[in-house]
């Protein structure tokens, strides 16, 4: 078993030597890839404490459908943005960022390295390349023009709009994620530029970090079988009731915590759209489509460390040592 090391002394003779950046560790991966098991090993490993950058695992009340850590699976590592809003709460990657620094400002602080872990490229594209949200932000009108017309004509209708705008958007951007749909296409409209082109001027940028930015990946065959047991598994553990308890409380199929996979698919069944089985079909076909999606997004991304666990190895240990060695060749620890 790897032992436990305090990396407070490592990164403070390492912030002596680079005052300029402060050093930042990434471990994400497609959803149910292992990222949750490997992180509480680094952790421990390098004396970090950990960022959730995940959409749903922010919210409370949502723990089976976000696949939730324990407080027992933490295993005394600090955890941030887990379980901090409510579900009628909006999270965007604006706030995420907001929250994100204000977490890794402590970390910090205490002498520890932040580790982000989670499967929302976006967000750990944003903090690390610390992209400036503050544009064009006065002006509500269209943006309210395109919620009536996702109203009236459906979200089909809003998503040919984007794909006629901005191609690229729209092949990254699901059809039922109306937010980011009307987030790019009112960014088009005020800007005159497509944001996928904003988002990948973006991606140039220098990190603001001394990062090191692991990706954690897998057989597609093993993986995508985890994704299916993992959602039966969440159906035996209560989603059903979870959901139904979240409907009784007044969230909609429109609150932005309902839009993560699990939920939007069951309020499907209680609407009566079609039977529980069929949810379940759904969720797992849509979670795999999902993984899919985030590995396109993460093989983009500058500067990324693969770690393949059919290469590498899927004992934990294995896992660690490889991205321990990584960490000292970039001078994150010593």
């Amino acid at each position: 078993m790897i032992l436990k090391r305090n990396l407070s002394e490592s990164y403070k003779e390492n912030r002596v030597e680079k005052e300029e950046k402060k050093p930042l560790i990434i471990l994400t991966g497609p959803t149910a890839v292992g990222k949750t098991a490997a992180s509480i090993g680094l952790a421990k490993a390098v004396g970090g404490e950990i960022i959730s950058a995940d959409s749903m695992q922010v919210y409370k009340e949502m723990d089976i459908g976000s696949a939730k850590i324990t407080p027992e699976e933490m295993e005394g590592v600090p955890h941030h943005l887990v379980d901090v809003l409510e579900p009628e709460e909006e999270f965007n990657v604006v706030r995420f960022q907001e929250l994100a620094k204000e977490a890794m400002k402590g970390i910090y602080e205490r002498g520890h390295i932040p580790i982000v872990v989670g499967g929302t490229g976006f967000y750990i594209q944003a903090l690390l390349y610390d992209i400036d949200f503050t544009e064009n932000e006065t002006d509500h009108t269209y943006r309210k023009e395109l919620e009536q017309l996702a109203e009236e004509k459906g979200e089909e209708y809003l998503h040919k709009l984007l794909q006629e705008a901005d191609s690229e958007s729209a092949g990254q951007i699901h059809c039922h994620n109306v937010k980011r749909v009307i987030r790019a296409l009112e960014f088009y409209h005020q800007t005159g530029t497509k944001i996928s082109e904003h988002n990948e001027k973006e991606r140039e940028k220098e990190a603001a970090y001394r990062s090191a930015y692991f990706v954690l990946t897998d057989e597609r065959k093993r993986l995508y079988e985890r994704i299916d047991r993992r959602v039966e598994k969440m159906m035996e553990q209560g989603l059903t009731e979870e959901v139904e308890a979240l409907r009784k409380r007044g969230l909609k199929r429109e609150n932005v915590s309902m839009q993560g996979l699990g939920y939007k698919e069951l309020f499907g069944y209680f609407e009566g759209e079609y039977p529980l089985e069929e949810a379940v079909r759904i969720i797992q076909r849509d979670t795999r489509h999902f993984a899919k999606r985030q590995l396109t997004w993460f093989r983009r991304e500058r500067d990324v460390i693969w770690i393949d666990k059919s290469v590498v190895g899927r004992d934990e240990d294995k896992l660690i040592t490889f991205m321990l060695d990584q960490l000292r060749k970039k001078e994150i620890i010593r």
